[in-house]
């Protein structure tokens, strides 16, 4: 990967590429999931307008995009301050949204984009980064492979998911 990796922070003038950028790569991995592959119940929680701008807004929540060089390859979205069971928000960072378009696959960016978001937890001074990934598939080995253990079971809670599809691992973290 020979192009810097960067987060730039989304504004009410990038908001629109952050949406259409989450939807496709939301839609790129994740339709599985859903039935009838129909992932709106997420779609319309995570990636309509209001619920973006609402985000932006809020000081604890921060969406950017993912960039390499000129181009938008993902986005994330970080909560700050996220407690987790005895961990405390002051302690502990949420990185709830991490995706990459598929396009830009095993390049690397994945690895740098958790060095991004570990250094930005470490400035604020947090001790954990954690975040909830599917039991199923690959994105489970990638984390554990980038230092996260499994802390507990989660489940997707959204109506229309496949009941065989709920099964989420809590990963975490220390800094």
């Amino acid at each position: 990967m020979s192009q810097k990796i960067l987060l730039e922070e989304v504004t009410a003038w990038t908001l629109e590429t952050y949406i259409s950028v989450g939807k496709k790569s939301y839609r790129e991995y994740y339709l599985h999931l859903w039935e009838n592959e129909d992932p709106a119940p997420y779609i319309s929680n995570s990636f309509a307008p209001p619920v973006v701008k609402h985000e932006l807004a809020d000081p604890n929540v921060i969406n950017y995009l993912v960039k390499m060089g000129d181009a938008v390859v993902g986005i994330v979205k970080l909560i700050k301050d996220q407690s987790l069971d005895e961990l405390s928000p002051k302690e502990s960072l949420l990185a709830q949204k991490i995706y990459l378009l598929k396009a830009y696959a095993g390049m690397g960016i994945g690895k740098r984009v958790l060095q991004l978001i570990e250094d930005y937890a470490r400035k604020l001074n947090k001790k954990t980064v954690w975040l909830d990934t599917m039991q199923k598939g690959s994105p489970i080995e990638f984390y554990k492979k980038n230092g996260f253990v499994i802390k507990r079971e989660s489940e997707l809670l959204l109506p229309g998911a496949k009941p065989s599809e709920k099964a989420m691992w809590i990963l975490t973290k220390q800094l």
